[in-house]
């Protein structure tokens, strides 16, 4: 009996693309250089990064209230601001969480919204958010969330927290925005250096003085005041008017000629004079 015949095998896949490469030799060629310097291309275009930024554009709002309990922040921040930025064009999500004396209130746009555009729209709505006296919210730098490099803090067994807080914001941030692709250096916690002035009830009356006084007094002493074609006045608190002797002569003297040499209406002011002569009297 005659052996029986073997059936023919169709090419593989790998064998017709070989077959083909070999018989349009000048095509493969020209594909090859093609796919090289799109290669290039994208080489010297896309950004490189160890951790690529694929998320969506967001806006982070951070707002501090120290000294106030969490609940106290979801109340009274965190529901106004989520309510203040709704219906922003381009929303998608909106994520919140109140932590002790901190509000966090993350903002996801569409792929297709422009970060800026993002962050200008934001900021059109914050002025207008209804927040708890001295209370402010900002809006974090413009960074992916995977630009989280890492968290320090400070410790000393010697210095107080405002202390410390005091050296990160004038020595350690500074140093670590100053540091190329740093977007923010963000600093959480510690006391803030104030003034406090301390009044007491029984002296207060004894001076026939009310509490509204006395802030206007201190308002008007931290107040400066700039003029446009006479040069800066300097006008001395209710501190300073209360000095006697040289102190005084010299304030009065001093803002005189600060305040346009003295002249009114074009005509020198007798009483400049007198007072530059005393100044030079009590100079000699």
């Amino acid at each position: 009996m005659p052996p029986e015949e073997t059936p023919l095998r169709r090419a593989s896949l790998i064998n017709r693309i070989v077959a083909f490469a070999l018989q349009q030799r000048l095509l493969t060629v020209l594909l090859g250089l093609a796919l090289a310097a799109a290669g290039v291309w994208a080489y010297n275009t896309l950004p490189m990064d160890a951790y690529p930024n694929l998320s969506p554009p967001m806006v982070d709002i951070v707002t501090q209230w120290p000294g106030h309990s969490a609940e106290e922040v979801e109340r009274l921040i965190t529901v106004p601001v989520e309510l203040g930025l709704n219906a922003i064009p381009g929303l998608v999500t909106k994520r919140s969480i109140s932590l002790y004396g901190l509000s966090d209130v993350t903002l996801t746009f569409s792929d297709d919204t422009d970060h800026y555009f993002a962050r200008q729209r934001v900021y059109n709505r914050l002025p207008a958010i209804t927040l708890p006296s001295g209370v402010s919210p900002s809006m974090s730098p413009m960074s992916p969330p995977s630009g989280l490099v890492y968290r320090y803090v400070l410790q000393s067994s010697d210095r107080s927290p405002m202390d410390l807080k005091t050296i990160n914001d004038w020595v350690v941030a500074p140093q670590y925005r100053s540091v190329p692709g740093v977007a923010d250096d963000s600093g959480f916690g510690g006391g803030t250096m104030q003034y406090q002035v301390l009044l007491d009830p029984v002296k207060i009356a004894a001076l026939d003085l009310s509490v509204a006084q006395v802030e206007a007094a201190l308002a008007a002493n931290n107040r400066h005041r700039q003029r446009g074609a006479g040069g800066a006045r300097w006008h001395p608190g209710p501190g300073e008017e209360r000095r006697q002797g040289g102190d005084r002569h010299r304030a009065a003297a001093g803002r005189v000629r600060l305040h346009g040499s003295g002249r009114r209406g074009g005509r020198r002011d007798p009483g400049a004079d007198r007072l530059e002569n005393r100044e030079r009297a009590a100079a000699g």
